[in-house]
């Protein structure tokens, strides 16, 4: 294509008044145009044509071309690459998706490297996307040059062409970050020749202080950090060559900084080269000490390598950090957050350790009171944030995200891990504390930071009774008061400290009250909003821990609730929308004369959050814990049908404003909303938002039909006379499952329609004759195509088996037309007996094994397996008996006992001790041994031949954990309900004592072969249909006013035909 063309078109794109047009001429594609690479000249394919992304690049390249041109053109090229790289096959149905030539893909990659070395920084950004891309797809198979590429510009002595061969090394390393050892090969590889010219270029680069070479060393660090921050390949870095780096970064960490690094305002200077690359290099010391370096805390893999490194670089490296932090307590230093953040970190690692601790216990002291103290006390920047903006100093307070990077958390870290983990810190501290406290001349922000220091100890001092036993005086002295402060962050901090000791049994009752009543006050009068926020936080603490404080909250829960909504509005804070469900729940029936005006002021928010959500995290976090909330609401006013009543009108405007918008990151916690408004009746106005369910569906919706399963699960099961009056309704449930299981959609959502096929032919029996069909070839069509999972495979049996219940008649009618179908049908429903989990799948294969031995017609297939029928039936029957036992168990265990306040001496480490983390060994060892070991699962495929059927796989499911209840099984049918008159263990026994005198001939086919053990397995059956049976007209007995007591002998012999047995 001409590059004049191409640059003017590209120019077009950024005028207003030409843009639409160019940007038709570039992206449109045209369905009629031939996809066999051949060159083509309509105006609206340009993208197709061969040698056009290779233009774009030189377009891009063009250092005599405009700038925004240029931009306009890596930008497409960016986009091009990403969407149109790789060659990809054709849906059913679908034309050929459209890739870039092969021919044009090999100019990209010879010129690609070259490219990223020359480019001006506006543009590298792009073409380093690109890169990435690229390696992704194409390396190593069709891409083994960019590493040439690399090592070329890297031992070039010319410094022009190392940054852009820096970041494309970046992107090689970046693609096999988060891979498996086994999938890096390829890298190492590449890295056997890269990495010693990497460590070069850093050593040729440390002497020189300038910005442009920091800039570079930055990049070597960062690709360094890639390839060693999930594995450390200790084949491709040796020990000689580990210590170097770990040489290069305490070099980078401890140099001085030139004055230029100090000029700036503390808010620009992290993004200075000189303070990055500290941050860097001080990310691979934490990472390297913390996840290869700390003996007992790592994979058996790096047991020796840890010993070696705790001996050989902990020390050196500590002391270096010690010094960093002697010069920024002495104020020579004004470290930017991340690389202070980073040095506690290590800091806090090494307590751990004997090794290091025996360095660091004499100068922690020092560091608890000169750099800990100060970190946690109330700052300046804290000051004017709250005064300019106090709704985003609420925001940074509360938002966990920056708690991964703020020195301060890391500070109230290291400070817990000295004081729980080493003798005499915590005594030491809290003596400092307790200066600073009982001085009068103490300043607010210190007193402040003495509350900040006790709160985060709260654990450890509550399970030390020397100090729990001073709790009271504690808070009567020092906390209490703050409560009347006249500065807001001390009011502040005095809520937070009452929230942080929750836990505590408060001795004396006037001192819990008061404790409430401040928070209460605080919480409803209080002038400055964070302290609002805090107080909420602090009182739902105590709903959580003090049952006691119940009744002192309770005569103001209304005024409560209603400040609560007014600051949720506010705030937009996800955890005071965590207070009101916590309020809603305990005192659910004083709030049921303001339930609607509570979710009507929870609606109005989400839509207020909704109007002005800009895309950020922060907003959708605070829209889906307002939906959360007014779930909490609906389930907590279940049992109020008049208040549901009321409530639904305004729940019905948030679901349809979500679904209609189609605001698809809100479809999981409507689509809850919906199945709490349906799940004890459905009034006409949610038959309306089944159809609406329907639509999202049918339109962008089929990727959330496992969040739509426990609704529609409602709308069948509910209501079903309803369900049924709509023919159109039964055909929506069909078109949806159709959707799932004819397309790729994944073999779980595809599990789930299979049950929901199911739950119809169970819930609607005798009453679809005319549909059911449909539903049963739907699954048994599914079953004719590869299947990876048992749970699938079952799944679609179950719904077999449950027509097979419905009616055995209309079951073969539908496989008859199959051919062949049912004897594969029969001989894998056998196979797989030990693949039904739970009670109601194993229930309802029991019931169906019985109904297919009863009839009269027998498929070939049950003729020939009939010896295999009752040992099937028999690991059904002690699968249900462990499922019903660990039911009851799991009922039994629900009261959980009270945890106690112990001393945790023990947990106190000496100085020559090491901490040592089984659980966390054990845990990455199994996670470890569980990547390399997991296969794809091969799963069995009906229409094969019944040779590929392995008999002689070990048909016992015992070890399987007693609680075998699946996900699935939340979805109940009418077999599942607890005065369901149909039992199994009696079904059985019936259907065999029927055969044994109706058909003793096909009974003898089915037990002439059973082993002594399965005799007996099978007189254990019977007894306990014959218990079952006594228990329940023993409750319906009792039901009716009277009750009897029935005793059991188990048999030693057993016939069917027996009418004693």
């Amino acid at each position: 294509m001409e590059i004049r063309k191409l640059i003017d078109l590209l120019r077009a794109t950024i005028d207003p008044n030409q843009r639409q047009q160019a940007e038709a001429q570039l992206d449109q594609a045209s369905e009629t145009c031939a996809r066999s690479g051949a060159a083509c000249r309509c105006p609206a394919i340009i993208h197709k044509i061969i040698g056009f992304a290779p233009s774009l690049l030189q377009v891009v390249m063009m250092a005599d071309c405009d700038m925004p041109v240029r931009q306009a053109g890596a930008i497409y090229l960016k986009n091009l690459i990403s969407t149109s790289w790789q060659d990809r096959e054709a849906e059913a149905g679908q034309p050929m998706p459209f890739a870039l030539h092969e021919q044009d893909r090999a100019l990209i990659r010879d010129s690609i490297v070259d490219a990223v070395v020359h480019a001006p920084d506006l543009i590298r950004t792009q073409l380093c996307t690109c890169v990435n891309h690229m390696v992704k797809h194409d390396f190593p198979e069709r891409w083994t040059q960019i590493v040439d590429k690399i090592s070329v510009y890297l031992s070039n002595p010319d410094p022009s062409g190392w940054h852009g061969a820096l970041l494309c090394l970046y992107q090689l390393v970046k693609n096999f970050e988060y891979k498996k050892a086994e999938e890096r090969g390829p890298l190492h590889e590449a890295m056997n020749l890269l990495l010693p010219q990497l460590y070069q270029l850093e050593v040729r680069l440390l002497p020189d202080p300038s910005e442009q070479s920091v800039l570079l060393q930055k990049e070597g660090l960062k690709v360094y950090f890639a390839l060693t921050q999930y594995i450390l390949p200790l084949d491709l870095i040796s020990k000689e060559a580990f210590a170097q780096w770990m040489e290069v970064c305490r070099q980078v960490v401890e140099r001085p900084v030139p004055p230029a690094a100090l000029q700036p305002d503390e808010d620009e200077r992290p993004d200075l080269p000189w303070w990055k690359c500290k941050k860097w290099a001080l990310h691979i010391l934490y990472r390297m000490f913390e996840r290869y370096g700390s003996p007992g805390s790592v994979t058996k893999e790096y047991n020796e390598f840890a010993e070696w490194y705790l001996q050989t670089f902990s020390a050196g490296i500590l002391e270096v950090l010690l010094r960093v932090l002697d010069s920024y307590r002495g104020g020579h230093w004004v470290l930017p957050p991340r690389v202070l953040q980073q040095t506690l970190n290590y800091l806090n690692q090494a307590v751990s350790h004997a090794h290091t601790w025996k360095i660091l216990k004499f100068h922690m002291p020092a560091i608890i009171q000169d750099v800990l103290f100060p970190l946690m006390s109330y700052s300046a920047e804290d000051h004017e944030l709250w005064t300019v903006d106090p709704h985003e100093y609420i925001r940074v307070k509360f938002d966990v995200f920056e708690d991964f990077v703020s020195p301060v958390t890391a500070a109230q870290t290291l400070l817990h891990s000295a004081c729980k983990k080493r003798k005499d810190m915590l005594q030491k501290t809290m003596v400092m504390i307790t200066q600073i406290l009982t001085n009068n001349a103490t300043e607010p922000a210190q007193k402040d930071g003495a509350l900040h220091m006790v709160g985060s100890l709260a654990d450890i001092l509550l399970k030390k009774r020397m100090y729990r036993d001073q709790l009271d005086q504690l808070f009567i002295k020092y906390v209490f008061p703050e409560f009347n402060s006249d500065r807001g962050h001390m009011r502040a901090r005095a809520c937070w400290v009452l929230h942080y000791f929750a836990e505590f049994n408060f001795k004396q009752e006037n001192v819990l009250v008061e404790a409430v009543n401040l928070t209460v006050r605080a919480l409803l009068y209080d002038k400055d909003l964070p302290v609002k926020v805090e107080a909420a936080i602090a009182l739902q603490s105590m709903l959580n821990y003090q049952e006691r404080s119940h009744k002192y909250i309770e005569p103001q829960v209304k005024q409560i609730a209603l400040e609560l909504l007014t600051i949720i509005r506010e705030t937009e804070n996800e955890d005071v929308t965590g207070v009101m469900q916590k309020l809603v729940c305990v005192f659910t029936k004083q709030l049921i004369p303001i339930a609607v005006e509570i979710c009507q002021h929870l609606a109005t928010t989400f839509n207020q959050v909704l109007d002005t959500d800009e895309g950020s995290d922060e907003k959708a976090i605070t829209a889906m814990g307002l939906l959360n909330t007014i779930e909490t609401l609906l389930t907590v006013m279940d049992e109020q049908p008049e208040v549901m009543r009321l409530l639904e009108p305004t729940v019905l405007q948030v679901v349809a404003h979500v679904l209609q918008n189609a605001v698809q990151e809100f479809y999981e916690e409507v689509l809850a909303l919906i199945y709490d408004l349906t799940s004890k009746q459905i009034s006409p106005d949610m038959w309306k938002v089944f159809e609406l369910i329907y639509q999202v569906f049918m339109k962008n919706g089929i990727d959330h039909f496992t969040d739509m399963m426990p609704a529609l699960h409602n709308y069948i099961t509910i209501d079903t006379d309803a369900f049924l009056s709509d023919e159109q309704r039964l055909l929506a449930i069909y078109n949806m499952c159709k959707e799932i299981l004819t397309k790729d959609c994944g073999e779980d959502p595809e599990s789930h329609a299979a049950k929901l096929l199911e739950v119809v032919l169970l819930q609607c029996r005798k009453k679809i004759d005319q549909a059911a069909p449909m539903l049963v070839e739907l699954a048994a069509t599914r079953l004719l195509r590869e299947v990876k999972t048992s749970e699938l495979r079952t799944m679609c049996l179950q719904v077999l088996i449950a027509a097979l219940y419905y009616d055995p008649q209309l079951l073969f009618s539908v496989l008859q037309k199959m051919p062949d179908f049912t004897n594969h049908f029969v001989k894998q429903w056998l196979h797989d007996t030990d693949c039904f989990l739970g009670i109601h799948d194993r229930k309802l294969c029991v019931l169906g094994l019985c109904t297919l031995i009863s009839m009269p017609n027998k498929p070939p297939a049950l003729i020939e397996m009939a010896p295999k029928v009752v040992p099937s039936l028999i690991l059904l029957f002690e699968g249900l008996k462990r499922a019903y036992a660990a039911k009851a168990a799991e009922a039994a265990e629900e009261e959980e006992s009270e945890s106690s306040y112990d001393d945790l001496e023990a947990n106190v480490l000496s100085s020559d001790e090491d901490e040592i983390d089984d659980q966390a060994q054990q845990y990455l060892e199994n996670l470890s041994r569980r990547a390399l070991g997991v296969e794809a699962p091969t799963g069995m495929n009906v229409s094969a031949t019944i040779n590929d059927i392995d008999d002689t796989s070990d048909d016992d499911d015992s070890d399987f954990e007693p609680n075998e209840e699946t996900v699935l099984e939340s979805y109940t049918t009418p077999l599942d309900e607890e005065d369901c008159d149909v039992d199994e263990y009696q079904a059985f026994k019936q259907v065999m004592t029927a055969l044994q005198n109706q058909d003793p001939e096909w009974y003898n086919a089915l037990t002439t072969n059973l082993n002594e053990q399965q005799l007996k397995s099978l007189n254990e059956v019977c007894l306990l249909a014959d218990q079952r049976a006594a228990a329940r007209e023993s409750k319906r007995i009792e039901q009716q006013g009277g009750y009897i007591f029935t005793q059991q002998a188990v048999p030693t012999t057993f016939k069917f035909g027996d009418t004693n047995s």
